[in-house]
């Protein structure tokens, strides 16, 4: 594996104390800004967006940290709370499986990766020759990027022997991943694991003979604009946590979601094959005890509008760390959080179906 490369993070980073958590901004000036617009320039009612912000309990009650809303590639309400502002990175925790699974199209479009029914060991074995679930080509890229290798990992059940406490108390979380036994034929049966998102990392490594964070930054941040990424490593520091706790601003977790709203376009360049988007947004599995419809490592759902459903996509992370993306109305909206396992971790869904969606109007 060729050595981790360090990003330069500590120019133009400015350190800031809000409760517990440490605040890391990032004060390089951003090379692709949005647009800001009114929001009646893009068909966006500025009063209930005004309403979804008065509507809320003080700061340190709703545990928001900020809420971007933005239609027709313009930003339209950016607001922030609890001592974050647009320069301040959030640790968007499983939110960065979503973006894993971006770079993973990106190797396939390329070509250094044949495609998604490629076995793990093709990428692996020579790194975990001894690996249990190497020794057959019965795992593949797709299993895990939709949660169904059939290892036995379940992040909801502590008892699962891959669950990820268990799994973040040992060095190399990628040996622990393939070290697990069989639960289940691979592709049979749906559970949230984020070992398998942490071993497409190293699969992309191996791939791409790039550093992680190296490969990130070439084939997608950089064009994005997207500087800092602070990316959370283990292994003492040789490899990369793909599966989450990566730190991002709120900006640049809106362009990540007005790129898949684009179809994998940004500028004039296509940054991800619109195929691999509409593989990666497309339902392939059903997860968790809610049956929530799931792609490559996003989210799918539909949401109430104007009489009807329309259909979102989304990164969710621990703590209320949100992506939306609703294709219907031109429309993505991204929240952050400190809510970490609790309840109101899941506000940000009141507020786009109370406020947000009912904001758009559909003849803009």
């Amino acid at each position: 594996m060729p050595k981790r490369l360090l990003l330069p993070l500590l120019i133009g980073f400015v350190f800031a104390c809000s409760a517990s958590e440490s605040i890391v901004r990032v004060t390089e000036p951003d090379t692709q800004p949005f647009v800001v617009a009114a929001p009646a320039d893009v068909g966006m009612d500025g009063a209930l967006l005004q309403q979804a912000v008065t509507d809320l309990p003080p700061p340190g009650e709703h545990g928001m940290r900020s809420m971007l809303v933005l239609r027709h590639g313009k930003l339209v309400q950016e607001v922030y709370w609890n001592g974050y502002d647009k320069d301040a990175q959030q640790d968007i925790r499983s939110a960065t499986k979503s973006i894993t699974a971006l770079l993973v199209g990106i190797a396939i479009d390329k070509q250094l990766i044949k495609d998604v029914d490629q076995p793990l060991r093709n990428y692996l074995a020579a790194a975990y020759p001894q690996a249990p679930a190497l020794r057959q080509d019965n795992i593949t890229l797709k299993h895990v990027l939709t949660m169904r290798s059939g290892l036995a990992c379940d992040d909801r059940d502590p008892e699962s022997p891959g669950q990820e406490d268990r799994m973040y108390k040992e060095r190399d979380w990628v040996r622990y991943f393939l070290d697990l036994p069989v639960a289940h034929p691979p592709g049979t049966a749906t559970h949230y694991c984020t070992g398998g998102a942490v071993t497409l990392g190293r699969v992309l490594v191996e791939a791409t003979q790039q550093p992680f964070p190296t490969y990130a930054n070439d084939v997608l941040f950089a064009s994005l604009g997207i500087v800092g990424a602070r990316w959370q490593d283990f292994d003492q520091h040789r490899q990369t946590d793909t599966g989450g706790h990566l730190a991002l601003r709120p900006r640049d977790l809106a362009k990540i979601g007005q790129l898949v709203l684009q179809q994998g376009r940004w500028n004039g360049q296509q940054l991800v094959s619109s195929a691999w988007i509409q593989q990666a947004t497309s339902e392939h599995t059903r997860i968790d005890k809610n049956n929530k419809s799931y792609g490559y490592l996003w989210w799918r759902g539909t949401v109430p509008y104007q009489g009807k459903r329309v259909q979102v996509v989304y990164a969710g992370g621990n703590g209320g760390q949100f992506i939306f993306v609703v294709p219907e109305l031109d429309l993505v909206a991204v929240f952050t959080g400190g809510n970490y396992n609790s309840a109101k971790a899941g506000r940000p869904f009141q507020v786009m179906n109370q406020y947000i969606l009912p904001a758009a109007q559909s003849q803009p």
